[in-house]
């Protein structure tokens, strides 16, 4: 349903602080059900098959990430979870409540940032907050505490007597991420949350999704995979419209490459070192830390490798069985040369 154009009543306060924290929801005793259910879903645009026989379940507790490539059925899918069109077969469920049969009372249930936000451009932050919370029931000292809440844990406050049209992009992502929470729902759907954001602020953004998963269940779309890799406890992959894979990050990448992954800190090494050392070039792993594939023949010997890696000026963090990465898993499952969205 499409709100109609024009501004609420204006308030003149402003929350200026968030208020203590809410308790957390406790799900019922014994509930196991999905919060998210996908059963069979399909959907053709004329003669082109978009998806086709769709099914995932999402738990509470849960952060699915979906990928696939351009064009593969993810938007679509997700149109279909969130009511926004309909599928020609299949069902899509949020807390149990069939979306097409009960719309509302489905929508109750659900955040969701699409990748376009919806802004005014002329209502201020505060505003534009006070009107979806509205439409979405919420009403006085509730309504207020709210936006104070989201206000501090996003870093809005200073902004929220902005006018919309006025912020930065990554000002405009964390306004669209306090509308899909102002209701605070147990179903939370992302698409692209970190787009427009610097490193600080997608580190922030990490713990946020985090925290909020610890009470509801989130589909986690972007194209970018160390996002992925770094947020995700199960990601399902969607390519030419069919659900190809769906695993944690540890299963989709489990595939031994028979062969040693060694981990170092501190200096990174140089191309005459590494040579030294056995090692292949190296790539970025944790914050401060390099990976390499070991060279060498047979198993390193622990103890003589770390005097020669210290010998360099860094570190040994670890040496483990050289496994897929998750970028050349999604390459193997898709068939794909380059990126996706």
């Amino acid at each position: 349903m499409q709100a109609e154009r024009k501004s609420p009543p204006m308030s003149t306060e402003l929350p200026v602080e968030a208020p203590a924290a809410a308790p957390e929801k406790t799900p019922p005793p014994g509930s196991l059900a999905p919060l998210i259910e996908a059963k069979g879903l399909r959907r053709t645009f004329g003669a082109t098959l978009a998806v086709d026989d769709v099914s995932f379940n999402v738990q509470r507790g849960e952060i699915l990430g979906f990928l696939g490539p351009n064009g593969a059925g993810k938007s679509t899918t997700l149109r279909m979870i969130t009511g926004l069109i309909a599928p020609d077969q299949g069902q899509a469920r949020i807390r149990g409540i069939e979306i097409s049969e009960d719309p509302l009372s489905a929508r109750e249930g659900f955040g969701f940032l699409p990748e376009s936000i919806p802004l005014y451009d002329e209502m201020e932050v505060v505003d534009y907050l006070r009107f979806v919370g509205g439409a979405r029931g919420l009403s006085g000292t509730d309504l207020e505490d709210r936006i104070a809440h989201l206000g501090a844990r996003l870093g809005l406050s200073p902004m929220l007597r902005r006018q919309c049209g006025t912020l930065s992009k990554g000002f405009r992502q964390r306004v669209g991420l306090a509308q899909a929470l102002i209701h605070d729902p147990d179903v939370v759907i992302l698409d692209e949350p970190t787009n427009g954001l610097d490193p600080r602020q997608i580190i922030e953004v990490r713990d946020l999704i985090t925290e909020l998963a610890r009470e509801r269940a989130i589909i986690f779309s972007t194209h970018i995979l160390q996002e992925i890799a770094a947020i995700c406890t199960r990601i399902i992959v969607i390519n030419s419209g069919r659900l190809i894979a769906d695993g944690t990050p540890e299963e989709l990448t489990g595939e031994d490459q028979g062969g040693w992954r060694v981990v170092v800190s501190g200096k990174a090494l140089g191309d005459s070192e590494c040579a030294e050392l056995n090692f292949g070039p190296g790539v970025s792993g944790a914050p401060g830390e390099t990976e390499h594939d070991w060279k060498g023949q047979g198993t390193p010997d622990l103890e003589d490798l770390s005097a020669a890696i210290e010998a360099h000026g860094a570190k040994l963090v670890s040496v483990e069985k050289s496994r897929e990465t998750l970028e050349q898993a999604y390459l193997r499952l898709t068939g794909a040369r380059g990126g996706q969205r």
